[in-house]
C-alpha cells in the first residue's frame, strides 16, 4: 500500500512550499497557476524541512520499540530445509542454524507480523531467507546476534523477482537490539512499499543495492555498515517517479558502493546521523536537502548529485546545515552538482576538489561557512562558467588551468592539465 508520510516538526513547513520558495530564490519565473501546480506535485513526497524534527507521525511507537513485547509470542526453531509460513499475525522469535530454509509471511492486509530474530543463522541457496508476500506492515526485530546469507543466482516466484536475502511485498520495520548480518549474491534487503530502519546494528555485503524500497526509505537510528555492488540505498519506484524519498534523521553510516551511497528518486532529505561514504556518486536525488548530521563524502564523480531523476520536484540542492566534509578524485569531477540550482544557508561545508560547485540554474550562498581547498569562499562559483581565459577554458583559475581546456576558446590559452592542446591559442 502507498501511504503519505507526515512528519510533524516544531514549526514545521511542507516540502511543496519550501520548493516554491527555492524556485523562486534559483530564480526561476513561474505563473500563479504553474506554482500551485507545482506545491500540489511536490507534496507528494510529503516530507517536512525546517525545525527540530518530531517524528510521531512518521514512525509509529511501535516502530521505534526496540524491544518486542514477548507476552503472548510463539518461538520456533528453524532446521535444514524447513519452510515455516506464518499466516496470521503475532509475535514470532526465530532460532536455529540451518540451510535452505525459508521464512514465508503470507497474511491478511491488515496483519502485524513481527518477527524476533534470536540467535538465527541460515543460508540459502537460491531463496530469500525471509519472504513477506502479504501483510499490513512486518517487523523484523533483532534481539541477538543473527546471520542470513543467499550464495547462488536467485530463483523467481512466478513473476516475483525475488532478489533479495530478506524481500517483502509490503511495509517493512527493521529494529531491535541486535545484530543482524547479510550476504547476498544480488540485494540485501528489498521493499516494494516503504521501508524503515530505527535501531539495531546492520551488516550487508551485497553483489547489487543493499537497501532498496520502491515507495520510501526512512532512518531514524541505527548503525549501518555496507558494501554494495551497487548503490547503499535507493529508493525508487519503477512506474511512478513521484515517488522514490529517502529521509535519515539518525543513526550511523559506513557505506561503500561501486554507484551511489544513497540515491531518491524525488527527495532525499538528512536531518540528522553520521555519514562515512565511499561512492561513484556519495548522495543522489531530484532534489537533496541536508539540515544537519555530520557526513563525510568521499566521491569519484560527484559527491552531491541533484539530477533531473523525478518530475515531482525541481532538482536541487539546498544545505540548510551539518557537517559536511567532501572529498573528490581527480579528473571530471564535481563535489557538488546540480541539473538546477544550490542553495547554502548554513552549516558548515569543507570541499577538496578539483570543481567545486556546477549547476545550471543559480546558486545563493545567504548562511554557514564554505571553505574551498583551504580556502573560505563568500560566494558559490559555477566550475562551468566561462573564465578569465576564454570560452575553452571553462576552469576555475585563469586561462582555463586544470579546467576543461578544449583548444584555447575564443582567444585564451589551452588550459593546462586539461583536455585541450595547450599550445593551440586560437581557439575553435
Amino acid at each position: 500500500m502507498k501511504r503519505n508520510w507526515n512528519c510533524k516538526r516544531t514549526g514545521a513547513v511542507l516540502l511543496s512550499l519550501t520548493l516554491l520558495a527555492g524556485l523562486t530564490a534559483c530564480g526561476q519565473t513561474r505563473s500563479s497557476a504553474d506554482a500551485a501546480e507545482t506545491a500540489a506535485v511536490a507534496s507528494t513526497a510529503n516530507v517536512v524541512t525546517d525545525g527540530a524534527t518530531d517524528t510521531t507521525d512518521l514512525f509509529t511507537d511501535r516502530d521505534l520499540t526496540q524491544t518486542p513485547d514477548l507476552t503472548d509470542a510463539q518461538t520456533m526453531t528453524l532446521a535444514d530445509g524447513d519452510v515455516l509460513t506464518i499466516t496470521d499475525a503475532g509475535v514470532y522469535v526465530l532460532s536455529g542454524d540451518a540451510e535452505n530454509a525459508q521464512v514465508v509471511v503470507e497474511a491478511s492486509d491488515d496483519a502485524k507480523v513481527q518477527l524476533v530474530l534470536d540467535g538465527l543463522t541460515v543460508t540459502n541457496e537460491s531463496t530469500p531467507v525471509i519472504y513477506v508476500k502479504s501483510a499490513d506492515k512486518v517487523f523484523v526485530t533483532t534481539s541477538s546476534d543473527n546471520s542470513l546469507a543467499v550464495t547462488g543466482a536467485f530463483t523467481p516466484d512466478g513473476d516475483t523477482n525475488t532478489d533479495a536475502v530478506l524481500f517483502s511485498k509490503d511495509d517493512l520495520v527493521l529494529n531491535g537490539t541486535g545484530s543482524l548480518t547479510i550476504a547476498s549474491t544480488a540485494n540485501g534487503v528489498s521493499c516494494k512499499d516503504e521501508l524503515k530502519l530505527t535501531g539495531g546494528t546492520l551488516t550487508i555485503d551485497c553483489a547489487a543495492d543493499a537497501l532498496e524500497a520502491n515507495d520510501a526509505v526512512a532512518i531514524a537510528d541505527g548503525s549501518v555498515t555496507i558494501r554494495a555492488e551497487k548503490d547503499g540505498i535507493h529508493s525508487e519506484n519503477d512506474e511512478d517517479d513521484s515517488v522514490g524519498s529517502v529521509y535519515i534523521c539518525g543513526g550511523t553510516f559506513n557505506i561503500t558502493a561501486s554507484s551511489d551511497g544513497i540515491q531518491g528518486t524525488t527527495v532525499t532529505q538528512i536531518d540528522g546521523g553520521t555519514f562515512n561514504i565511499t561512492a561513484r556518486e556519495c548522495i543522489e536525488s531530484t532534489y537533496v536537502q541536508i539540515n544537519g548530521g555530520t557526513l563525510a563524502l568521499n566521491g569519484s564523480d560527484d559527491a552531491i548529485n541533484a539530477s533531473n531523476k523525478s518530475s515531482a520536484v525541481q532538482p536541487c540542492v539546498e544545505i540548510t546545515g551539518g557537517e559536511i566534509s567532501i572529498t573528490m578524485a581527480q579528473g571530471d569531477t564535481d563535489a557538488i552538482d546540480a541539473n538546477g540550482s544550490i542553495i547554502v544557508s548554513g552549516g558548515t561545508l569543507d570541499i577538496t576538489a578539483q570543481f567545486a560547485f556546477d549547476f545550471d540554474g543559480t546558486a545563493q550562498h545567504t548562511g554557514g561557512t564554505i571553505t574551498v581547498n583551504g580556502e573560505t569562499v563568500d560566494e558559490i562559483t559555477n566550475s562551468m562558467m566561462m573564465g578569465p581565459g576564454g570560452m575553452g577554458g571553462m576552469g576555475q583559475m585563469p586561462g582555463g588551468e586544470g579546467g576543461f581546456g578544449g583548444h584555447g576558446g575564443m582567444g585564451g590559452p589551452g588550459g593546462q592539465n586539461g583536455f585541450g592542446d595547450p599550445q593551440d591559442t586560437q581557439g575553435l
